[in-house]
């Protein structure tokens, strides 16, 4: 039984980090559409397609009951709105980047995000490190910064992608609201701004006379393609360990990467493939770490 919910968490796990790193084909059909524009269709039909969930599963009274507790606890309300405006952050210098034929930055943010988040935990959560995962992060840490050197040009693209979505994932943690409550509720606080964004347009991309063109029709979906991975990254979450979960997560940069390099035709350089090489190797020491520090600890028992 454990091993079926672990070969289905696999599943789970593999598909959603699959779909967020084809996600960058999905927002280059749409590329002629205003980054803001973007953001702005996928915060509210987000809200739409998660509240169409809620009330299709009969959550709808232990969704209010949430709203309530957050409203009540000052530290959560807090936490979950800035964890809507990081991800809200993280959403637009995505979409920004794609279009902008930043494929391989947004690549390279998303392979620094979980030294990112180790180094939070660090500081915010008083978490400890063994040797080898500090080193990790001082090699990535030197990987980013010969990046900078070389091009003489700041990687705030991949930087802020890896700090937004890494402080987001820390509030998550310290709020701990369910994927889909919190990704409800998250959208639902942004949603007023970002209606007000969309009806301040006066030529819109979605209007009732092309409500059934290609590009309103990918504009609606947004909300799809935005709540279908992440459920199933909280269906597999909850049936594999971390560790198994830290080491998937790289599907989706990987992909990233590939789609930048030889479908977008990206420049790839020298100085890439360096940062990107100390980068690897990095996240290979720690999640070597992360495997083999459990082992010695059962040894020891």
């Amino acid at each position: 039984m454990q091993q079926n919910q672990e070969k289905l968490g696999i599943l789970y796990i593999t598909g959603a980090y699959l779909m967020w790193g084809f996600l960058p084909m999905y927002w280059k059909l749409v590329q002629d559409v205003g980054a803001g524009e973007i953001l702005a269709h996928r915060i509210v039909w987000s809200f739409v397609f998660m509240l169409v969930i809620v009330l299709i599963l009969r959550k709808w009274p232990a969704f209010i009951k949430e709203c309530k507790v957050i409203i009540k606890d000052k530290k959560k309300l807090i936490g979950i709105t800035v964890a809507s405006i990081m991800i809200s952050v993280n959403w637009i210098t995505f979409i920004w980047a794609v279009n902008s034929d930043h494929v391989i930055q947004a690549s390279l943010g998303y392979y620094i995000n979980p030294l990112v988040s180790i180094l939070l935990g660090i500081v915010v959560l008083k978490e400890t490190l063994t040797r080898r995962q500090l080193f990790s992060i001082i090699l990535a840490g030197i990987g980013v910064i010969y990046l900078t050197i070389s091009f003489g040009v700041f990687p705030w693209v991949s930087l802020l992608l890896a700090f937004s979505f890494a402080i987001y994932g820390l509030l998550k943690k310290m709020v701990d609201i369910g994927a889909m409550f919190g990704l409800t509720i998250e959208t639902m606080i942004v949603t007023p701004l970002a209606a007000i964004y969309l009806f301040s347009i006066p030529d819109g991309s979605l209007s009732w006379n092309s409500l059934f063109s290609t590009t309103s029709l990918l504009l609606l979906g947004a909300g799809v393609a935005t709540a279908i991975p992440l459920l199933s990254f909280a269906n597999g979450a909850k049936r594999i360990p971390l560790s198994m979960v830290g080491f998937l997560q790289y599907f989706a940069p990987t992909i990233m990467l590939i789609l930048g390099v030889f479908l977008y035709g990206e420049t790839f350089s020298q100085a890439h493939l360096i940062s990107f090489v100390l980068i690897w190797i990095a996240l290979i020491i720690y999640m070597g770490s992360a495997y083999h520090r459990p082992i010695r600890q059962r040894k020891r028992i």
